[in-house]
């Protein structure tokens, strides 16, 4: 047993091998090993075949070896060479340098410098750090992605939060395993006689007089399975308040829920009072198309009237689509009678072609109404009339009918004119007629008209000069019985 002496750092024990094998122990230990002179100039270097990440590194050699090194590194690099010129006996332990080379691209490595042949040259052993390194950016990416789904997550409750306590119909969220409500809604807890927060993680046949739990789940789930979906009958505990409860069943992420809604009286629960029964019945089976439409102009609700006039085989043919894909000059129209209800509240009679989904045109006569609730606007409701088998002309602005006056101006040139002067007179009153209603539908606008009348904005000035029309508001002389003005 050999010792070194007592001016080494390390103390080694046993029989070492000689120098010879050094150059087997880098090659079998390391993956790269560089070895420097005392000018920091490469004089040897050593790739192990097994990081083929490395590349060919032989222009290294002749070269500083700081020229491979990042800003960073070059100043730790720094640091080692004059503490190890200070002290080569102390090695301070490993070092981690990360190489920038000339192709742009940085690889991480942990060296062990080595002072040899009397500290006239450095041995650097590294490892290769870059698979350390993957993983960490791994683990920072997965840091940030959870990070990112937590803060996906809070703002989904969030905005489930509000919308839950912005809907004015009670609603509970129910664990259909336990039966103990996972969260309600403040109109819940007012028709319960409870407070918000007593609710959540409370049994759901508590809040209600005289049923056992298993009993409650039993009925409502027996209840969520029907087609026709009917309410469970219960009283309050709190304030003694008959309710009905309808279950409604749903999956997420593979785990079942329960989301109750109540009513305080079937009457509420079915629509309202029978006043609203009534109007609920005369929307179903009225001989007159009713359509309601959201702000937007898209189609919320329409009768069975309307799905015959559209030639739609159910409801859902109509949903969700513009009112505008049902007429015939479905922007123009559409506007005007949006527009229109918007600015008056309502309109009279509207005189448009309706186009069904096959293609088929009616004429139709278009009440509207704008709908509002609490201050709040819910839309418009129209009626629409088949008036095709009627004298009316079609298509709104070109829809108003030829007075008798000018009828009569017309027929007393009989006898003095040609026929075909007498025809071009007649047109020239029903033109003057067709753009003079437009104009007055559109408020003026004489954009809007001639988009209604299907005219270039040049074609509708040439005509308003030829009637005189170009100054002032659209004027009444011969417009007779204007149908499609707004009531």
């Amino acid at each position: 047993m050999t010792r070194q002496d007592a001016s080494s750092e390390f103390e080694h024990v046993g029989i070492l091998p000689d120098a010879s094998s050094v150059g087997q122990i880098i090659e079998h230990t390391s993956d790269i090993a560089v070895h420097v002179d005392a000018r920091d100039t490469v004089i040897g270097i050593f790739v192990s075949p097994e990081c083929p990440a490395f590349g060919c590194l032989d222009h290294w050699v002749g070269r500083k070896f700081d020229t491979f090194l990042n800003v960073e590194s070059k100043v730790k690099y720094a640091a080692r060479r004059e503490s190890l010129a200070e002290s080569p006996q102390h090695f301070g332990g490993p070092l981690e340098l990360n190489h920038y080379d000339n192709a742009d691209w940085e690889f991480p490595v942990r060296y062990v410098p080595l002072p040899v042949n009397g500290g006239e040259t450095l041995l650097l052993i590294g490892r290769d750090m870059q698979p350390v390194a993957e993983v960490q950016q791994r683990l920072v990416n997965e840091q940030l992605a959870r990070e990112r789904d937590k803060l996906r997550i809070r703002s989904a409750e969030t905005f489930f939060r509000v919308v839950l306590e912005a809907a004015e119909t009670p609603l509970i969220l129910v664990d259909p395993d336990t039966g103990r409500i996972r969260d309600a809604n403040r109109a819940a807890a007012a028709l319960l006689g409870a407070k918000p927060d007593t609710l959540p993680g409370s049994a759901l046949n508590q809040a209600f007089e005289g049923r056992r739990r298993s009993e409650l789940m039993e009925a409502l789930q027996a209840a969520g399975g029907q087609d026709d979906r009917p309410g469970i009958d219960l009283v309050a505990r709190r304030n003694d308040k008959p309710v009905v409860l309808f279950p409604e069943f749903f999956r997420a992420a593979g785990e079942l829920g329960l989301l109750c809604r109540l009513a305080a009286t079937r009457e509420e629960a079915s629509g309202g009072t029978e006043v609203g029964q009534a109007l609920s019945t005369l929307f179903d089976a009225t001989s007159d198309a009713i359509v309601l439409l959201d702000a937007n102009g898209m189609i919320r609700e329409a009768n069975e009237a309307f799905l015959v006039m559209a030639d739609a085989a159910q409801l859902r043919d109509v949903k969700d689509r513009p009112f505008s894909d049902f007429l015939v000059r479905g922007g123009v129209n559409s506007r005007l009678l949006m527009d229109s209800t918007q600015r008056e509240g309502r309109i009279r009679s509207f005189m448009a072609q309706f186009r069904s989904v096959v293609g088929t045109r009616t004429t139709v006569d278009i009440s509207t109404a704008q709908l509002r609730k609490g201050g709040r606007d819910q839309g418009i409701g129209l009626i629409l009339r088949d008036v095709s088998g009627g004298d009316l002309a079609v298509d709104g602005a070109a829809g108003a009918a030829v007075s008798e006056e000018a009828l009569k101006n017309v027929m007393d040139l009989v006898g003095t004119a040609s026929l075909k002067e007498l025809v071009s007179a007649t047109s020239d009153v029903i033109e003057r007629m067709c753009i003079d209603t437009a104009l007055q539908l559109t408020k003026n606008n004489r954009v809007a008209a001639a988009e209604m009348l299907g005219l270039s904005r040049q074609s509708l000035y040439v005509k308003l000069r030829k009637y005189d029309m170009l100054n002032g508001e659209p004027s009444d002389a011969g417009s007779g019985d204007q149908t499609g003005r707004s009531g």
